[in-house]
């Protein structure tokens, strides 16, 4: 099966030359489940009559707006999901009240633009839902999944003063070149992103700041590679997704000529990667000794056989640690004690 952005503009063969014998666009992703259900009914015990959709469930995803209106040279989402489109703030408190009453405890606010909440509605940016919802509803804790630096600034970092925020920010760079940004058409330079992430720090210190790179962008040479790195090795980020150029049929990219060889983007890749994981485990390691709530939500058998938990803390660290009770969708506090590759040991107190 394949879905998303890639099949609205390929080719109705798309689904059998990727080995899928099913092929679903975004506007049908919604009903996905019920689609395949339909199609492969399986022996499995199906859910009881009216089953609230998140019961037992962590967190929810929760969509406030779709589509995009800034059109970057390497992204087809503007062609595939249409102008931004914002969902009132009205209908999102109902849904988080929703959530809250299937017992959810974190809720993580997506879309294509976040920041760009509200302007198609008459609302000026996400603060005003994000005051509403802190208002509204009593959901432990909310989480926004992606901001751009031009939408940060101290008016919207006032609310996080408020703790059910989580003190994570995910800030897409893609590069740290002002020339490659400008040839990818983003709208922001180097120094904007700077000052964005002085400011989140400024008003949290312990704040997770998370982002996106993307390498081998057309025309990328090594000083312009160079500068990305020194970038990130300047901001210290506590994840870094990085992601090789993809070449994407009707955008303005696909017909640069310049287009960067494989091997380099192998090789750049590498060093990014390298780098990532270097800074996830200094991020990680600020935080040691230190006491935070951690959402647990799944027990695996561990080496010794005891339950091995894992969770999240608001900043957006994995927490683990043994313990034979149910800690499932419970929020504990924690004392994290020391590292491991994929986050944190943490003591339950």
């Amino acid at each position: 099966m394949v879905t998303g952005c890639y099949v609205e503009t390929a080719s109705p063969e798309v689904a059998t030359s990727l080995g899928a014998n099913l092929a679903f666009g975004n506007r049908d992703k919604d009903g996905l489940v019920e689609k395949l259900l339909a199609l492969h009914p399986g022996p499995s015990t199906p859910e009881p009559a009216n089953q609230p959709p998140y019961q037992g469930r962590t967190r929810a995803f929760l969509k406030i707006q779709e589509g995009c209106d800034q059109v970057c040279a390497f992204c087809i989402v503007p062609r595939t999901r249409g102008r931004e489109r914002s969902l009132s703030p009205e209908a999102l408190v109902e849904a988080v009240r929703q959530r809250e009453a299937e017992g959810v405890q974190e809720v993580v606010l997506t879309g294509t633009q976040i920041g760009s909440y509200g302007f198609d509605i008459g609302i000026d940016g996400p603060g005003a839902l994000l005051q509403a919802l802190l208002e509204h509803t009593a959901v432990p804790r909310i989480r926004v999944s992606s901001l751009q630096p031009q939408h940060l600034t101290p008016q919207l970092l006032a609310l996080w003063e408020d703790p059910r925020l989580c003190r994570h920010f995910h800030i897409p760079l893609q590069s740290g070149s002002d020339a490659v940004l400008q040839r990818m058409r983003r709208r922001y330079d180097v120094e904007a992103f700077r000052r964005a992430v002085a400011l989140v720090r400024r008003w949290l210190p312990e704040a997770a700041i998370t982002t996106d790179v993307i390498v081998g962008f057309p025309g990328e040479s090594d000083a312009e590679f160079d500068a990305t790195y020194s970038l990130c090795q300047e901001v210290g980020f506590a994840a870094i997704h990085v992601f090789p150029y993809s070449r994407r049929n009707g955008t303005l990219a696909a017909r640069m000529s310049d287009q960067v060889l494989e091997s380099i983007k192998k090789g750049h890749l590498a060093r990014l990667l390298a780098l990532a994981q270097e800074s996830a485990a200094a991020f990680r390691q600020t935080l040691v000794a230190k006491t935070t709530a951690v959402l647990w939500e799944e027990a695996r058998p561990g080496a010794s056989g005891a339950q091995v938990w894992q969770g999240l803390t608001d900043n957006y660290v994995r927490v683990f640690t043994t313990s034979a009770a149910d800690l499932r969708n419970r929020l504990l506090p924690v004392r994290l004690a020391s590292l491991r590759p994929d986050g944190l040991w943490g003591k339950l107190l």
